[in-house]
């Protein structure tokens, strides 16, 4: 799949943790290292907003398109 999600370097530039983000954003920390570590088949509009809220960014900051 070429889309990839960048939540990783976001968290670790804002200094936010897996278990700190889970709670800000309303899912479990399981769920946030699922999207973390690119597993994640598909991402929920509102998870995407609540991310973007936490984190002060864009949804295109998020996610990248990685052809090939």
């Amino acid at each position: 799949m070429p889309i990839r999600i960048a939540l990783d370097e976001l968290m670790t530039a804002r200094g936010i943790g897996v278990n700190e983000l889970a709670e800000r954003i309303g899912i479990t920390p399981v769920n946030v290292s699922v999207l973390k570590n690119g597993r994640a088949k598909a991402v929920r509009f509102s998870t995407l907003e609540a991310i973007c809220r936490v984190l002060d960014c864009q949804p295109g900051d998020l996610l990248r398109f990685v052809d090939g």
